[in-house]
Order: C-alpha cells, then structure tokens, then sequence
C-alpha cells in the first residue's frame, strides 16, 4: 500500500479530521497532487501543508476520501491490515458463549471504513462498500483467515452504496467453496438457517441478538405479534422463551417458509401463525377481528435510505407505531425499531410520542435499544448508529 498523491483540505476544512472523523467530503478538498485511483491510499494535509491522515481515495463518492489512520508514521499496509483486523475480531471473542454468528469487523468504528465481516459458523460474509476496502480484497481476506482459522469466504457487496463509490455490485466466492445450502447457526439455544446467498444484507440480521434475548426474556405466557418477521427471529425466540403464542407477518412467502422450518427445527410446538401479508393492511385487518397482543414487535425495513426520504420514512414509522399501540393490551410491551441512518434517535422517539398521543393511550418508555455490542458505534462517527429501538409500556 504505497501512498502515491497528496490531498490538501481548503482553510478550516481540517476540523473534523482534527476531531478523528474518518470522512472527507468533495466540498473540503482544494487540490489533488498526483493521479490517484480509486480506493488508492493519498496523504491528507491541511492548507498549511500539515499531516492530517493517511485516507483510501474514491474519486465518485461525496465522500472523496476515508482516513484509516491519523497517525502520520502508522502509513497502512498489508501488515498494518492484517493487525487491525485481527484486534477487530478479538474485541468479539466473548461472544462465542451466545453464538456462532457474530459480526466481526463493523466498518467505521473498527478504523476500517467501509469493510463489514459476519460470521456464521464456520462461514464468513464480506461486504466490501469503500474504494479502499474494494481495491485491497485479497489482502483483507488473507487477514480474515488468518484471525480467524475460517477460509470459506464469500463477498456480498451488492448494497446500493457501492453505486454512490462507482463501484459495480459484486457477489462470489473470495476464499474456499460457496455454501451449498443455508448455514446453521445457534444463538441464546435457538437453532437458526441463514442463507448467506440470497438472504438480507448478509443473510441474517446479526444486530438485534440483545434485542431477541430481551423479548424471549418476556415472553412466558403472553400472546406476541412480530411485525416485518422475515425467516423469525423474534418470533422464535419469543417462543423459546414460553410465548402461549406468535402471530408472524412478511409480505414474503420464501421467508415465511424458512421460517416455518426453523419452529420445526427447534422443535416447538406453541402455536405460531405465520401470515403473508402487507404489514400495514394486516394490522387494520387485526384491528378489525379485535384481537390484542401482550407484546408486539416493529421491525421494519430501512424506511429512510437517506435524510430526502424523511419525511416519507416518519409519516411510516408513526401510522405503524399507531396500528400497533391500537393492538397492545392494557399492561403490554411495545418493542419498535428503526434501521435508517438518517432518522437520529431523539427524531425516532418523538415519532412514536407522536403516535402514542394520536392512540389515546398512555404508555410509558422503559427502555432505549441498539444494536449488540459487536456493532459498537465510533465516539467521533456517530453516523454509525443506524439502528435504534425504544420499548413502550402500555398502562
């Protein structure tokens, strides 16, 4: 990794970096020395010509470099890679007495912006979503290896940020052979199938481990809705928990079916209602049957891919936040999620506020909800917390 041109930041652009901000946008860059390509490294200065980071360069992107290190005699190299990867994949070792899925490397707040890692047993998924990260694959996936004993890897950098880098969707195998079917893996004593392939993001929503163990944790003897269910995660581990039972929407069939499978395949004989449907037309349909639930969980797709489709996304989360409180039982909990980056913490709950006052119901909040401590958010890139959860007591 050879640094191979300079970027010097206009007057006063150099604060966020000062403050260890990894990016730098389009708008502070005043003059490019050299010819770059993407995801080469570049040396950052200040107008006063000093060292500032040592960033990946990605020509297409708003965000036209991200700095991987501050620190102007650490210039990142294949060693340097290899070193970071294998302190990122540490920090997650306790982990392994809940489950063999963790995430591994979580971009920006591991100092490796754009890399994503997740693990499934004995499978590791890469999503490779930076100029940088993207013209440095064989070295990252020789480090991942290495730390971890695993050489079946496979890349799923097919997510819609990569258009924003210019950089083409990729999928395949990197290391070792691909899955030949759905991976199994346990966490908290249930037994999940994550299709690495063709599932979401990298086929199993890692991030709401804590999130499941809470609401198993409530779930002996109540009557629990889970909204926007996909293979089940909450609803299995709700039933795992004791749930007398588990309405279960997606407006997917195949996931449904995985799903289906997976109550077979821990062997739990509660009743479990798995329902293809609009979520927002079978909440009205609930609504209209009369039926109440003693726990209900909002976990719905990323309804603000970025801050224009705000208003769009709240108007969302407040009309589903409102059919589900209509629905929640005098002394009920109210799980409820955003993934959207773009919607902050303090905007989301007063959303749900919102929704509590048009519901006429009085409920309190007991709780605020992240993601698991593999998915740590970096003090100076708080834009790294995407998803956010509140939980509702009904009085």
């Amino acid at each position: 990794m050879t640094a191979v041109a300079t970027l010097e930041l206009h007057p006063g652009k150099e604060r966020s970096l000062l403050r260890r901000h990894p990016w730098i946008y389009a708008g502070a860059v005043a003059r490019v020395t050299g010819r770059p390509a993407p995801g080469d490294l570049v040396r950052v200065v200040g107008g006063d010509q000093r060292f500032l980071a040592w960033a990946a360069f990605s020509p297409a992107s708003s965000i036209r470099a991200r700095a991987w290190s501050f620190v102007e005699t650490e210039m990142p190299d294949d060693a340097w890679l290899q070193a970071h990867i294998a302190a990122a994949v540490a920090r997650r070792a306790a982990l392994v007495t809940r489950t063999d899925a963790r995430r591994l490397v979580f971009g920006e707040a591991d100092g490796l912006p754009g890399l994503i890692v997740d693990q499934y047993a004995d499978q590791l998924v890469v999503q490779l979503m930076a100029a940088g990260v993207d013209a440095r694959r064989e070295a990252i996936a020789d480090a991942l290896t290495a730390a971890t004993g695993i050489d079946r890897i496979y890349e799923r950098s097919d997510a819609a940020s990569r258009q924003r880098e210019g950089l083409p969707s990729r999928e395949g195998t990197l290391r070792g052979a691909p899955p030949a079917g759905p991976v199994v893996i346990r966490e908290d004593g249930v037994t999940y199938q994550v299709d690495v392939l063709r599932g979401h993001k990298t086929g199993f929503y890692i991030d709401q481990r804590d999130n499941r163990r809470l609401l198993a944790g409530l779930a002996a003897g109540r009557r629990v809705l889970n909204c926007f269910c996909y293979t089940g995660g909450f609803s299995l581990a709700a039933l795992r928990g004791g749930a007398a039972e588990a309405w279960s929407i997606d407006s997917s069939a195949d996931a449904l079916e995985v799903a289906r499978a997976q109550q077979s395949l821990n062997h739990i004989e509660s009743p479990a209602h798995w329902i293809q449907a609009d979520v927002f037309d079978a909440l009205k349909q609930l609504a209209s049957e009369r039926r109440q639930f003693d726990l209900i969980v909002l976990d719905p797709p990323k309804f603000a891919p970025s801050v224009q489709h705000l208003d769009r996304a709240t108007r969302a989360y407040k009309q589903l936040s409102l059919a589900a409180l209509r629905l929640l039982a005098p002394g009920g909990r109210l799980l409820t999620f955003s993934c959207s980056g773009a919607v902050s913490v303090d905007l989301f709950q007063k959303v749900v506020a919102g929704a509590v006052i048009d519901a006429r119901v009085d409920a309190q909040m007991l709780a605020r909800l992240a993601a698991g401590e593999d998915h740590p958010v970096s003090m100076t890139h708080p834009e790294g917390e995407y998803l956010k959860g509140l939980m509702l007591g009904r009085l």
